[in-house]
């Protein structure tokens, strides 16, 4: 499980396709290697990938994880490529602070940024939905967009709007942002669940 709140911001520098439909991915990160565990869940993007090898290289530190069919078929994974920047958010430990909202690393879609307003230092982001996912977003409601925890401003059929602060612009890939960039989309998982309930009621 994850927030939704980045910690550092990787850069793939190596793919190596594999015969069995994996992709394995080398990111080079900004991590302690001792704390770089085989096994452990890092949040890449938003898409939880467990990490198979982790080393320095000149002392940049990096770790490898395997991106399965699925997860290249539906996240922005397929689409990486050497040089892509990717949010970057280790799992969630005991004692942790829940600063944005529990996320769990499961993309739902691909959202596609419609348009962009730069308001001084804020920026205003307006994406589209896919269609099935639009009913689980609403106007002050959370979603998590490359792996940020959001606040939705504004929701109206497949649209909604979010406003980035100065902060999330400097620490995250979302200064270089631009309309037509798709983005890994994870719906709140309260929404999911209280639909389902009233689906089942």
């Amino acid at each position: 499980m994850f927030t939704g709140i980045v910690t550092d911001i990787g850069e793939v520098i190596a793919i190596h396709a594999r015969a069995d439909n994996l992709r394995r991915l080398k990111i080079a990160c900004h991590y302690d290697r001792a704390g770089i565990a085989d096994g452990a869940s890092i949040a890449c993007n938003g898409v939880c990938l467990t990490v198979v090898a982790a080393g320095v290289d000149d002392d940049d530190t990096w770790f490898a994880v395997d991106a399965a069919a699925e997860t290249l078929a539906v996240t922005t994974a397929g689409d990486w490529r050497h040089g892509t920047r990717l949010n970057l958010e280790r799992a969630l430990k005991i004692g942790d602070e829940l600063g944005g909202h529990i996320v769990a690393g499961h993309i739902d879609g691909i959202a596609e940024l419609m348009g962009r307003d730069d308001l001084g230092h804020m920026a205003r982001l307006a994406f589209r939905a896919p269609a099935q996912l639009s009913r689980f977003i609403a106007a002050k409601g959370s979603v998590a967009l490359d792996g940020v925890s959001l606040t939705v401003n504004e929701a109206e059929g497949d649209r909604f709007a979010v406003l980035i602060i100065p902060h999330t612009l400097d620490v995250t890939t979302f200064g270089a942002l631009r309309a037509g960039d798709p983005v890994n989309l994870e719906v709140d998982l309260m929404a999911r669940y209280a639909a389902r309930l009233i689906e089942k009621a």
